[in-house]
């Protein structure tokens, strides 16, 4: 680590010290880092370069053949200053995904960066981001489950409509249709950007209003493995939005909390939006301490790089030095930037919920926060990782996913029941962090998981399966055969 990202972590200091720096210490700290204007710039429209004049020819035709579009587009900004159809879709002739039209030459798929001609702040932010990476970062993982577990046509129809394809063009210019439509957030484009600002904004009206909403993100984050949605609405806040929706000024052209609403969050007031002195971004994982879809969570580092791309590293990691070199994720090299700590994503989430809590309301949520993710590690995402990897090392399970009943218990104790727990305890859900998480992990991990881990090993079990649980005082219970059980309900008076 060098004495410049030293200095700013010594000046971040621990858990309990951080908050007590001023506001604005804080706001200039992160405007260091994280420049940007308070709210999203405007979109700067030259009258002479667009309100293209073949845009009122697609309107025209499009009026009839696909009434619904027109009217989206009809009530939205972009009609309001001007931009038409022609302004979004024209293309050169040799973009990969361009077609001629009636005439013109456009592009089937407006991709983020033909959204970053106007909105290049957003482009920026957007595509250095973890949604930007959803289907990349898995692209090779998806067959291990998705294509065989379930099946090709089954993928297409729901991972990658969430996650998002890798969109193909035909030899005629047409789109594969095993890979469009997508929306995707990660999609990888024709034109090589990635993601699709459609999959929060809706085309073709592009609301701001819309993707202000929290319905903008439950079409993925909801279900086992990112319970969010049911989260949301089961925690006080979720409560509180519902109740106050009205109040949330939804329309306004700057959306920062404290300032332009203070009814209630929602997932973008805390992931993405400004508060107080905190600039938005359209990177939604740039104020995210912990990976909490993962075997063991870690405390992650956020690199970013001088080509404007961003990686996270895991706080276990050697920190690298400022201007080294680092391989990206798709094999480039590119230098380092600089690295932000932990310490500093914490305080950038801190400074949403100062706006409504105290700093000791917000120091206590985040240690109990960090004690359930802790729980989860070192109680059963640890252990059951080591057991794993002992029983793949000694032959005793396939190298073929998810061919044997042991691998679907393992997967669902972090993928689902422990995202549960992790996310629940994230987000103030108390039923999704304990009946609806922990307490399924738990129930998974002693009355499946380690009954089928034993069976695998069979002789070897105390070896390679016992031995691990050996002097966790999490576990320390299971040596306590006599201790009176609440199970049946009964006082100890009447137990027999």
């Amino acid at each position: 680590m060098d004495s410049i990202i030293k200095i700013k972590a010594i000046a971040m200091g621990n858990n309990k010290t951080r908050i007590s720096l001023s506001r604005e210490v804080i706001a200039i700290l992160l405007g260091m880092l994280f420049s940007g204007p308070i709210a999203a710039e405007k979109v700067k429209l030259d009258p002479a370069n667009w309100g293209h004049e073949a845009g009122a020819d697609c309107v025209s035709c499009h009026a009839k053949a696909s009434a619904g579009l027109t009217g989206q587009w009809r009530s939205s900004a972009h009609r309001e200053a001007g931009v038409n159809c022609m302004d979004c879709h024209r293309a050169e002739r040799s973009d990969p995904d361009a077609i001629e039209h009636e005439g013109q030459i456009i592009a089937t798929i407006v991709s983020p960066r033909d959204c970053g001609r106007c909105h290049t702040k957003e482009f920026e932010e957007q595509q250095g981001s973890v949604h930007a990476e959803a289907f990349a970062l898995i692209e090779t993982r998806l067959p291990a489950l998705a294509d065989n577990v379930g099946g090709p046509a089954m993928r297409i129809a729901s991972c990658d409509q969430c996650h998002g394809s890798r969109v193909k063009v035909l030899g005629d210019g047409s789109l594969d249709t095993a890979t469009w439509p997508n929306s995707g957030i990660g999609r990888i484009n024709p034109d090589g950007s990635k993601g699709s600002c459609s999959a929060c904004h809706g085309r073709h009206g592009f609301s701001k209003a819309q993707a202000r909403e929290p319905d903008a993100c439950v079409r993925c984050h909801s279900g086992p493995d990112s319970p969010d949605k049911e989260i949301f609405e089961a925690s006080k806040h979720g409560m509180i939005y519902a109740a106050r929706k009205d109040a949330m000024n939804l329309t306004a052209d700057t959306w920062v909390a404290g300032r332009d609403y203070t009814a209630a969050p929602t997932c973008v007031t805390c992931h993405m939006g400004g508060a107080g002195k905190l600039p938005p971004s359209h990177d939604v994982g740039m104020r995210n301490v912990w990976s909490l879809n993962a075997p063991v969570s870690e405390r992650q580092y956020l690199v970013l790089l001088e080509d404007g791309s961003k990686m996270e590293l895991p706080s276990t990691a050697q920190v690298p030095r400022r201007g080294s070199e680092l391989a990206r994720a798709d094999g480039r090299v590119a230098k380092v930037k600089v690295v932000v700590t932990p310490e500093r994503r914490r305080q950038a989430m801190s400074m949403v919920c100062l706006e409504c809590h105290g700093k000791g309301f917000t120091r206590g949520f985040m240690d109990q926060f960090d004690g359930v993710v802790e729980l989860f590690n070192d109680k059963f995402g640890i252990p059951a990782k080591r057991i794993m990897a002992r029983l793949y090392a000694e032959g005793l399970l396939t190298p073929t996913p998810f061919d044997e009943p042991i691998e679907f218990a393992y997967w669902e104790l972090w993928h689902d029941e422990g995202a549960r727990a992790r996310h629940g305890a994230a987000m103030m859900s108390p039923n999704h962090a304990w009946w609806e998480g922990m307490y399924r992990v738990g129930r998974n991990f002693y009355s499946d998981f380690l009954i089928q881990a034993r069976a695998a090993a069979g002789p070897r079990s105390a070896e390679l399966v016992d031995s691990v649980l050996e002097g966790l005082s999490a576990h320390a219970w299971l040596a306590d055969p006599d201790r009176p059980s609440p199970i049946l309900g009964l006082d100890d008076e009447e137990t027999p």
